[in-house]
């Protein structure tokens, strides 16, 4: 793998296309994920760790972000073989079945950045890219190799981009449970004189003229 051709797609890019083989069988991504949300995320290596309680925090949360319509995707530069028998030691040894599957490919990995020469030159970083139902890059999250990731804070991020995309409205810090606004939601900032007169009259909990909330329209 030539590391010296490290490329990141950019939030808003289309997602890297690449045909891969799986714990599932083959796939084309992101052609095969039209229509859904996916979360492709990599770990460093199977038999780690890490990377095993990673595995149990996602499939503990399967049934969420299916019922977001959001499909999981895992990666490591390892072989198709090791990741097969990966998940094997995983149900003998925690009795839980990995029902979302995990590609091979070396190629994969600089399509998306995910080699850090300083980090390691073999190993690929915990990246997490979430990719909308268009194929497009939506959010990006990287991660050191020894620290695990709060799989949490991935389905919290899906909810917020589900709102944003869905209702056209954003989140305001650790939304649904911000300290001042709770769940409520953030609606476009004035874009006139006269709008952002209009602010205060309208929105009764606006701050200023630049940001205010209402309902949560999921509710």
């Amino acid at each position: 793998m030539d590391t010296n051709k490290i490329t990141i797609p950019l939030i808003g890019d289309i997602a890297p296309s690449f045909k891969a083989q799986t714990t599932q069988g083959e796939i084309n991504f992101p052609e095969d994920y039209k229509g859904s949300w996916v979360v492709f995320f990599s770990h460093p290596a199977d038999f780690t760790p890490v990377c095993t309680t990673e595995f149990l925090g996602f499939q503990d949360l399967l049934k969420e972000f299916e019922a977001r319509n959001t499909k999981l995707l895992g990666y490591s530069v390892d072989g198709i073989h090791s990741h097969i028998e990966w998940l094997r030691n995983i149900k003998k040894n925690f009795g839980v079945d990995i029902e979302f599957p995990l590609a091979a490919g070396a190629h994969i990995a600089n399509k998306y950045g995910m080699l850090h020469p300083n980090a390691d030159t073999m190993l690929t970083v915990r990246a997490v890219f979430i990719i909308s139902p268009g194929g497009v890059v939506a959010t990006i999250m990287y991660y050191p190799l020894s620290n695990g990731r709060n799989v949490f804070e991935i389905l919290r991020v899906i909810d917020s981009l589900q709102m944003s995309y869905n209702n056209q409205r954003a989140t305001p810090a650790n939304w649904p449970h911000n300290r001042i606004y709770k769940d409520r939601v953030i609606v476009p900032p004035a874009t006139t004189v006269q709008a952002a007169k209009d602010v205060e009259s309208k929105y009764i909990d606006a701050k200023d003229w630049y940001i205010a909330t209402e309902e949560n329209p999921n509710k």
